[in-house]
């Protein structure tokens, strides 16, 4: 059903990213990564998915916060793909701390790259993609697209932002075989959330330990971190044509936190 699509997965050198875009190729989806990351690791890894599943696994480096290499990337994976049948918007930063100690200049990289990157990945992708009459673009957005916590307001507000895009660019193209969705996953323990344990436990005054039992697993009643596996899985039903009627959808993998 995928075979031979072509998808873009930003912030996929490792995490979500990385288990959406291992989980397409299986389906026999060529891919093209991106991340920051060790060059000659990437290559490796690119060169290990293109053997196990017999794609095109290629990488682009383009900096999420810079649109003229968002632009670049984009028509890369069309002159190395062919098409741009499947976007997935993933790559994502965070950064932790009580509004009145917020620093500019970190809303203002976490706004470009989690929320602005999608505007400029999507204008690009949706020509090709209302041309051929099929598309499927899937936003990895968040818990915090539906639901806020304290001292991540440049995250919260990104993510809310994400929704509302979606949303938008889902009524925009429904009548051209495209489909617009957000996957909403509550705390996955990737390497982005590894980070902001420290940072919430100097922000609350309390352990890291306190950070995982009290503050993340807190917010989701299963008590559980939510996998990789699960939110690719997802991401592949999503791409698929089982989903074709599935769009401007919020879909919450959070272990039931937004039930609350």
């Amino acid at each position: 059903m995928l075979k031979g699509k072509n998808a873009v997965i930003t912030g996929s050198t490792s995490g979500i990213g990385l288990g959406v875009a291992e989980a397409l190729a299986a389906r026999g989806v060529n891919v093209m990564l991106n991340g920051f990351g060790d060059t000659a690791e990437i290559k490796a890894l690119c060169a290990r998915i293109a053997s196990e599943h017999g794609v095109t696994a290629s990488y682009d480096g383009a900096d999420m916060s810079k649109p003229a290499e968002i632009a670049a990337m984009m028509a890369n994976a069309v002159k190395t793909l062919g098409t741009v049948d499947i976007l997935v918007n993933n790559a994502g930063i965070q950064f932790v701390s009580p509004i009145e100690e917020f620093p500019p200049e970190k809303w203002d990289a976490i706004i470009a790259i989690n929320l602005v990157a999608l505007f400029h990945t999507i204008r690009h992708a949706v020509p090709g993609m209302k041309q051929r009459k099929w598309g499927r673009i899937i936003n990895i957005a968040s818990a915090h697209a539906l639901v806020a916590s304290p001292f991540k307001s440049a995250y919260v507000a990104a993510k809310h932002g994400v929704a509302g895009l979606t949303k938008t660019v889902a009524l925009e193209t429904a009548t051209f075989g495209v489909t617009v969705n957000a996957i909403c996953p509550g705390y996955v323990r990737t390497p982005l959330v590894e980070k902001q344990i420290p940072d919430t436990a100097k922000a609350r005054g309390i352990t890291e330990e306190q950070v995982i039992r009290d503050v993340l697993l807190a917010a989701q009643p299963t008590k559980e971190f939510v996998t990789v596996g699960q939110v690719a899985a997802l991401a592949c039903f999503l791409a698929g044509d089982d989903a074709a009627s599935i769009t401007g959808t919020l879909v919450s993998v959070d272990g039931g936190w937004s039930a609350q």
